[in-house]
């Protein structure tokens, strides 16, 4: 049946409803706080901007951001808003200061868009200028105005801008912030800003040595040598080598961290590779020259082009007016101040190239090793029932392939049940045999001795690194018993020492499996936690089943259609945060300090009080946690 095409199915949306229609557009994802990508921050982000462009540009060294409950302030103390136009700069789409290079050279928000998105998505905005002992002010909800002053007043306090802002609970739903991904972006922006103050809730965020600074506190594992800084017009960079496997970049421009790289980015590690190789006058292999790498990259660029409104990729090939390439950029300058570092600093130089070398050390002997796993992995292939494969992969570019996963499970029970309830199109299965090795300490040389580890890459085929990851999400799905939260802890070692990567790029998860099964006759309850397994039983009173789950094999594969489905619940693996590093971290909870662990324990026991089972207090659960 054909449906008719007429003038009137045409429709024209206004600048508010098209955000509020298409968030992702704007925002990326909405998310609920969780994530350090959700769109609450975007959007704080996006106000911030703002306050930091008015600082390149030489004006007001302190921002101001407070946050109480859902609502958010920012107060910076640059220029102000021009006073009439700031219903234009609040609520008329590509509209801004930063067209105009001459006003803000090097600026982010380039686009005019910013924000009014965070108007528009606001169930409360107010906008408050504050010029020449004169202030206007504009109130927003949803991007509608709802109160303004008739015409500027006269006021006594400092120039500058004030947004107070409540993210719409109708378009992003139920959210709150963490404070710690709030102080990491403010982190972020004091490295890039030096002799900025960013005050949060009365706590500050200021750095004397910029990029230095972030690599000091923010690497995992301790540096080989003294952190190289190298600084220019326009550029910024540092970086050290480490005993951890992979390279780990932190990378910006004009102030914004592009966490998916982008031509800056590909210009270091390819500059990084030649310097270093005609400084030693020998042709080092790349992967051995950037092995263990951290490093942070900063660049300043006119009128950036970002592949999105959310600017996580550098897209841009040029440095404007004089139209360099970005690779030349990077490669001069590279070649000038690098080269002079290394020569001018013996010590720092020998301990860079003992290094390279040890990389390159290893990796050849690791050759014979790694052909004898991979025959043995192509034959274990063909017979090996531990794997069940799905049809779509991440590494593909298949449309689907960003909803690929593979759940690595604990016996033959759990992968049973998940085989038979997963889809098969988007979901694997790698099923364990038992508890994994206690990798921590040990060498690379262990990923393929033991069988499984070496099964368990090949299946990610992770091998040359995540590139050509086939799941784009690893989910680990092991029992909520202290033997699934042991195998959970062996294998996240595993993955942080051989693979970190795979957890800087958010594809490491925890599956979360439901507790408490609570019914009744009508209606059929799952719950992740004592307070919703509490609920539950107040929603189905007088009297539900409620069944405790001790292990996923428990859980029949029709109930486990809806937990790996629709609704189902990943927690990501996440890197430890700063000042704290992973060979710490993992000699702490992996090592062999039984007696220090073990105080630890004892010091931090808690018992929690006898939890009562329905009205008459059938069943009793008494939970030790340490």
């Amino acid at each position: 049946m054909s449906v008719n095409y007429r003038e009137e199915d045409i429709k024209t949306l206004d600048w508010r409803e098209h955000i509020r229609l298409r968030p992702g557009m704007y925002i990326g994802k909405l998310g609920d706080g969780t994530s350090p990508d959700d769109g609450i921050y975007v959007l704080l982000k996006e106000v911030i901007d703002n306050s930091i462009d008015e600082f390149v540009m030489g004006y007001g060294k302190t921002i101001d951001i407070e946050l109480d409950g859902p609502k958010m302030r920012i107060r910076d103390y640059g220029r102000g808003i021009p006073l009439g136009k700031l219903m234009d700069c609040a609520a008329k789409i590509n509209t801004g200061a930063k067209y105009d290079s001459k006003a803000f050279k090097k600026s982010v928000g380039l686009n005019g868009v910013g924000i009014k998105a965070v108007n528009a998505l606001s169930s409360d905005f107010q906008i408050q200028a504050f010029r020449e002992n004169k202030t206007n002010r504009i109130e927003f909800t949803g991007g509608e105005v709802v109160k303004q002053m008739k015409r500027p007043e006269r006021c006594k306090a400092e120039s500058g801008t004030e947004i107070v802002y409540e993210a719409d609970a109708s378009v992003f739903g139920e959210y709150s912030y963490n404070p710690e991904f709030v102080e990491q972006m403010l982190r972020n922006y004091s490295y890039l800003n030096r002799g900025l103050t960013l005050q949060f809730n009365g706590k500050k965020f200021v750095s004397k040595n910029g990029l230095l600074d972030l690599l000091n506190e923010n690497m995992s594992q301790k540096p080989l040598y003294p952190v190289i800084h190298l600084l220019g017009d326009d550029i910024e960079i540092a970086f050290a080598h480490s005993d951890q496997h992979g390279e780990d970049y932190f990378s910006f421009v004009n102030g914004q961290n592009t966490t998916q790289g982008g031509t800056h980015l590909a210009a270091f590690r390819e500059s990084i590779v030649k310097v270093v190789r005609d400084y030693a006058k020998k042709a080092f292999d790349a992967v051995d020259i950037r092995e263990g790498i951290v490093a942070a990259v900063s660049l300043r660029v006119i009128e950036p082009v970002f592949e999105s409104q959310t600017k996580t990729k550098l897209g841009s090939t040029h440095m404007e007016p004089d139209g360099q390439t970005i690779r030349t950029f990077v490669s001069n300058f590279l070649g000038q101040h690098l080269d002079n570092f290394l020569h001018r600093n013996a010590q720092t130089s020998e301990k860079l190239l003992a290094k390279v070398a040890l990389s390159e050390k290893e990796r050849k002997e690791m050759k014979g090793i790694q052909k004898a796993a991979r025959e043995g992995a192509r034959a274990a292939k063909v017979v090996n029932k531990k794997l069940r494969d799905c049809r779509v992969h991440y590494n593909t570019k298949h449309k689907l392939g960003d909803e690929t996963m593979v759940f690595i499970t604990e016996g033959d029970s759990a992968s049973g049940s998940i085989t038979t309830a997963r889809n098969a199109d988007l979901q694997a299965v790698f099923s364990l045999r038992g508890k994994p090795l206690n990798t921590y300490g040990k060498s690379r040389k262990i990923v393929y001795e033991n069988e499984e580890f070496n099964l368990l890459q090949h299946a990610l085929n992770i091998e040359a690194g995540i590139d050509n990851l086939r799941y784009n999400k690893v989910v680990i799905a092991t029992d909520a018993d202290v033997d699934g939260m042991h195998i959970r802890l062996l294998l996240i070692t595993f993955f942080v020492q051989f693979f970190p990567d795979l957890i800087r790029d958010n594809h490491l998860f925890i599956l979360q499996t439901p507790l408490f099964r609570v019914r009744n006759k009508k209606k059929t309850l799952y719950c992740y936690s004592d307070e919703e397994r509490v609920q539950a039983i107040n929603e189905l009173k007088p009297n539900p089943e409620i069944t405790r789950f001790k292990g996923l094999g428990e859980i029949s594969p029709g109930e486990f259609k809806d937990f790996i489905n629709e609704d189902i619940r990943l927690d990501p693996v996440e890197l430890p945060p700063q000042n704290k590093t992973i060979s710490d971290l993992l000699a702490f909870y992996m090592g062999k300090n039984t007696e220090e662990r073990q105080q630890f324990i004892i010091k931090n026991l808690r018992v929690e009080a006898d939890i009562v089972e329905g009205d008459e207090g059938a069943e009793k659960l008494v939970e030790v946690a340490a």
